[in-house]
């Protein structure tokens, strides 16, 4: 029984990173207006819904790194969709916050909502999605014991 086990287990582990990797190849080949990723729509939202806000802030809402929020947001600085600025309160804090340009952009493009959870959900029944969902949570919450698990493997060997 056990040897099954593993062997679910093993497919399972397969089939997720292989859903992740190619869901990050897939939405890497769209280009809004030939320009903006999907990431970099998920900034402009975000910043047009709730406000101008600090890199580091962005990174922790949207779970990207700094370093990747800095390059996303680089683009859309140069595409004049969002701009840096710096805050009354305190000069050395710098936030990013969306231009005019950035909301006619998302305006524009409003249709673009719902198309790709839409084409990913295509052929699940409601039952089917509020599962998925449920699997989606609980996975959400096993991941920060990821690298716990491996820790007694990581220290470096002496040999």
């Amino acid at each position: 029984m056990e040897h099954h086990h593993d062997h679910l287990l093993e497919e399972l582990d397969y089939y997720f990173r292989k859903m992740v990797r190619k869901f990050v190849v897939e939405r890497d080949k769209i280009a809004i207006e030939g320009l903006v990723s999907l990431p970099q729509i998920l900034i402009l939202r975000l910043l047009d819904q709730k406000g101008p806000h600090k890199a580091g802030e962005l990174a922790d809402e949207l779970d990207f790194t700094t370093g990747a929020i800095t390059a996303l947001c680089d683009k859309l600085v140069k595409a004049g969709l969002i701009e840096r600025a710096r805050t009354d309160l305190d000069r050395r804090i710098v936030i990013v916050r969306i231009t005019e340009a950035g909301k006619a952009f998302l305006k524009r493009n409003e249709g673009i909502k719902g198309k790709v959870p839409g084409v990913l959900f295509d052929g699940f029944t409601e039952e089917e999605k509020r599962i998925h969902l449920d699997f989606c949570l609980r996975i959400l919450a096993n991941l920060p014991r990821m690298s716990e698990a491996v820790k007694p493997f990581t220290t470096p060997r002496n040999e």
